[in-house]
């Protein structure tokens, strides 16, 4: 028998029907050939090996099987944002998507419960001293109050700016009181890189959702991500 040595690149349409599953070619000679692809070109069959492509007569083949075996790729492990649980209870609770108020968490404290700003905002989800009293808060350290007082702070703001995300976001960083008094997000360098830092990083979480789909949970409103006063 004589084996050609083929050219490396081919089109891809040939590979269409085989390139999904590996097969063993028997020859004549006894020889088996494992293949992940292979061609009928008239009287020669085109074989794909591994690190390149083979010619063989048609005559020579005796029978093409499956292989019965297949080597398992592992998966890749699924790496879940801190607090999962809790964000999940608080999502439900209020109705807000879970990704905003990790992106949230994500950027306040980088998932640090016991952050401080110079402002003396306060855990996981930097509740300023005033906020956390009115939303009846005891420990602003524990992760549980704090997630649970700081999506409930989301929502009224969601409701507040009619479920607008950049006004929302510039509220939950400078304060509702700025918003109005600007008329849009205010001119800070730091609002604007909160915002900006927050909704990326919301974008990039709901870009990654999309490639598995769920089913919406009921009563939980993800806020439309590009809105008229656009911060890229």
């Amino acid at each position: 028998m004589r084996l050609k040595r083929a050219a490396l690149l081919f089109p891809l349409f040939l590979l269409a029907a085989s390139q999904l599953r590996a097969e063993f070619v028997v020859l004549r000679s006894g020889e088996r050939l494992h293949v992940t692809g292979y061609q009928l070109q008239g009287e020669k069959y085109r074989l794909q090996l591994t690190g390149g492509w083979v010619e063989v007569t048609a005559a020579e083949v005796v029978a093409i099987e499956p292989e019965e075996l297949f080597k398992s790729i592992p998966a890749m492990p699924v790496v879940q944002p801190p607090y999962r649980e809790l964000v999940a209870a608080a999502a439900s609770k209020y109705g807000v998507d879970a990704d905003l108020i990790t992106s949230v968490i994500a950027v306040e404290s980088n998932f640090d419960p016991k952050a401080i700003s110079r402002r003396n905002a306060k855990g996981l989800m930097q509740l300023l001293p005033e906020t956390a009293e009115r939303l009846g808060v005891k420990n602003v350290f524990d992760p549980t109050e704090n997630i649970d007082a700081g999506t409930h702070y989301l929502k009224e703001l969601l409701r507040k700016y009619g479920n607008d995300l950049v006004l929302t976001l510039a509220a939950y960083n400078a304060g509702p009181d700025k918003v109005q008094q600007y008329g849009s997000v205010p001119l800070f360098v730091e609002t604007i890189s909160y915002v900006r830092r927050v909704k990326r990083s919301y974008e990039k979480s709901k870009a990654s959702s999309a490639a598995k789909p769920a089913a919406p949970r009921p009563g939980v409103v993800a806020p439309p991500i590009s809105q008229t006063l656009q911060i890229q």
